[in-house]
């Protein structure tokens, strides 16, 4: 199972959501908030912060991606076109997590903050974990 762990009160976070579950027509993704019990078992299981969220999480397999790898992963599983963007990971980790983490540092700021974490409706529960 594919699972992506966001910040479910990250607006910006909250998108990038829905853009991934409009153009994941096969389902191969599942989701979580990091605020979650699922979000949170994770977090304790790789000895990641369990506050300040500075990154969104891909569970492939079993494995765990951060930051630009986990973004990378992500349009290789969305396929199709989408899947051309993974040629970005020729691009040093180092560079593409500093743009990343950039990002990530201002988001809220950019992109706003709700009060309470995204409610899945029921059409899309069977999508979150």
């Amino acid at each position: 199972m594919n699972v992506v762990y966001f910040d479910g009160v990250c607006n910006l976070c909250n998108a990038a959501v829905n853009f991934l579950i409009d153009r994941d027509s096969e389902g191969k993704l599942k989701f979580a908030s990091l605020q979650s019990a699922s979000g949170e078992e994770v977090l304790a299981r790789f000895n990641l912060p369990e506050q300040d969220y500075d990154s969104f999480i891909l569970l492939k397999d079993g494995q765990l991606f951060q930051k630009s790898d986990a973004a990378l992963e992500v349009v290789k599983l969305l396929g199709g076109g989408w899947s051309l963007l993974y040629a970005f990971r020729v691009i040093p980790r180092d560079w593409r997590d500093w743009l990343y983490t950039k990002i990530a540092q201002n988001r809220y700021r950019w992109f706003g903050k709700r009060d309470q974490c995204r409610l899945p409706t029921p059409e899309l529960r069977e999508r979150f974990v």
